[in-house]
Parts: structure tokens; sequence; C-alpha cells
């Protein structure tokens, strides 16, 4: 009986030292996971703010991009704009040019038809009245004279 009551004491034995170091086993994977959670936390807070500033440096290089692009595109659309404008006021002096002519065309072929159906034009009009105050200031003059 001896032997079974040593058998009996090794297998408790074994079993306090198997659950202890279970127990240790057990207590140092929580102390790693409460460390990486630590360490995660901590450089977690330290890469927020690496990305945080990579993000503003993005930022910037963006709008300056931009701001190249739309000044770019205002110079082309300057350049265009004068250009337009310029081809405008040359086409406008032109058709200015043969609007005069065709308006003095249209002027000479209406008064020669007047002409040609009696009507005196314009310059008959203002000669007569002219002949006309020349006369009256004659009589005038003859009348005071007399």
């Amino acid at each position: 009986m001896s032997k079974v009551t040593v058998k009996k004491k090794i297998e408790v034995e074994d079993k306090a030292t198997v659950l202890t170091d279970v127990k240790g086993y057990a207590r140092k994977i929580w102390l790693a996971g409460l460390g990486a959670y630590a360490k995660a936390g901590q450089e977690g807070a330290e890469y927020f703010k690496e990305l945080v500033k990579s993000g503003e440096s993005v930022e910037e290089q963006g709008k300056k991009l931009v701001n190249e692009q739309v000044e770019a595109a205002n110079s082309q659309i300057d350049s265009v704009k004068s250009s337009v404008t310029g081809n405008v006021n040359s086409v406008k002096g032109k058709v200015e040019v043969q609007l005069d002519k065709i308006e003095k065309a249209f002027d000479a072929r209406v008064a020669g038809a007047l002409n040609r159906i009696g009507i005196p034009s314009k310059q008959d009009v203002a000669a007569l009245s002219a002949k006309l105050d020349e006369l009256s200031a004659l009589l005038e003059h003859v009348a005071r004279t007399k």
C-alpha cells in the first residue's frame, strides 16, 4: 500500500505544479495582452499624429497644384479672350465700313428716285430756304428805306 500512497502524493504534487505553471502562463499571457494594448495606444496616437502631418502635406501640395492649374487656365482664357476681342473688333470695323457704304448707296438711290419724280432733296430745300432768307432780308431793307 505504500506504493499507492506515494503515487497519489506524486500525482497531487504534479497537478499542483502544473496548475501553478498554467496560472503563471495565463498571467503572463494576460500581461502581454495588456502590454500590447498599452503599446498600441501609445504608438497609435503617434501614428495618428504622423498621418495628420502627412495629410496636411498632401493637402498643401494639392492646393498648390490646383492653384497652378487654375492660373494656367485663367491665362489661357485671357489670351483666347483677347484674341477673340481683337477678331470681333476687326470684324465689327469691317461691318461698319460695309454698312456705311450700303447706307450711302441707298441714300443716293433714294435721292435720285425722289429727284426723278420731282421731289426736292434736302440740299435743294436748304438752298431755297437760304435764297428765301436773302429775299426776305432784301424786302425788309427796301421797306425800311422807303
